[in-house]
């Protein structure tokens, strides 16, 4: 089980303690090179009309680590996870997993490959039941072809063993109870532990998380972190978009921090935390410039001109 050896089924054993070690020397400047990278992205460029929504020249994702993607809103840090994971195509741009390019592959192909991504939006099965949706989830299965579905002794036994895995998942994620539900039935902090808990389905290395925490409710925030934080302890790597920013100083090993669809910052949370360029993202440049007598007084004199306009036009 990869709990035990610290290693998926495609490959390398990862010593998180020694994944995290290895961050200690790597420069906080942005795009920093990584000692063991799973993902490097060169010149990724994104633009819907007249807007550049992702523009980022060079990124690595440390394997084995966890690390938080964080950005104020509209900063493309989505736009970026779609492009990564082939449900959306850059205008140019190269990027790699594992060192194998994943220019023009698709999504299945991608998940297949050992890298999977849940949305910020619960993308569960509705109408199909839990334990079903966990089975969906599994990689390889030899029934899903026209033919040999019709040949139940070829994938009987693969199909057990599928179900034993997904009961397990769903014992983790404190899920069997509802094992013949609807995954429609189900709560909003339920559907994201059903979509994390289908995700390992397919015993990916790398899995990136979309805004696990938005509309969890606090019962279930900290079942979520401590999940996350196991995703790493089995030796996955995990790249995860959040808001919260207590969650990322309490799980994350490394931040990169995008504004305006570009990459600018990287460190560790504390380090980045008290980053100018990352309060300048989120607050606007000089939002903490003092003020002289005559600039406040300019400021005084603008405000009152302009409640005095709008008092005007509401008579």
């Amino acid at each position: 089980m990869p709990a035990e050896t610290g290693t998926t089924k495609y490959g390398r054993a990862v010593d998180p303690v020694a994944a995290r070690k290895a961050l200690e020397t790597v420069a906080h400047e942005p795009g920093a090179a990584k000692p063991d990278p799973i993902v490097v992205a060169d010149h990724i460029v994104r633009t819907f009309g007249g807007l550049k929504a992702v523009d980022v020249g060079h990124v690595e994702i440390q394997r084995g680590v966890i690390t938080a993607l964080i950005g104020p809103n509209g900063a493309g840090k989505t736009t970026f996870f779609n492009l990564l994971t082939g449900f959306d195509r850059p205008d140019s741009g190269e990027w790699s997993f594992n060192g194998r390019g994943l220019n023009r592959v698709p999504a299945y192909k991608v998940a297949r490959m050992g890298m999977v991504r849940t949305f910020q939006l619960t993308k569960v099965l509705s109408k199909l039941t839990v334990i079903e949706n966990m089975r969906v989830g599994a990689t390889g299965q030899k029934g899903e072809g026209l033919m040999s579905a019709m040949v139940r002794p070829l994938w009987r036994r693969q199909e057990e063993e599928n179900t034993q895995r997904a009961d397990s998942l769903l014992e983790r994620f404190l899920l069997i109870k509802k094992r013949e539900d609807f995954a429609g039935s189900l709560s909003g902090g339920q559907r994201k532990l059903l979509e994390m808990a289908r995700a390992l389905m397919a015993d990916p290395e790398l899995v990136m998380l979309d805004e696990p925490m938005a509309g969890v409710n606090p019962a279930l925030k900290q079942s979520l972190l401590g999940h996350v934080k196991s995703l790493r302890e089995e030796g996955r790597t995990v790249l995860f978009v959040e808001h919260d920013m207590d969650m990322v100083r309490d799980i994350s090993d490394w931040v990169i921090v995008m504004a305006q669809g570009q990459i600018v910052a990287e460190g560790p949370p504390d380090s980045v935390m008290g980053d100018p360029r990352v309060i300048d993202a989120y607050l606007g440049a000089h939002h903490d410039s003092a003020l002289d007598f005559e600039e406040e007084e300019r400021i005084l004199r603008e405000a009152e001109a302009e409640i005095g306009h709008e008092h005007k036009e509401t008579k």
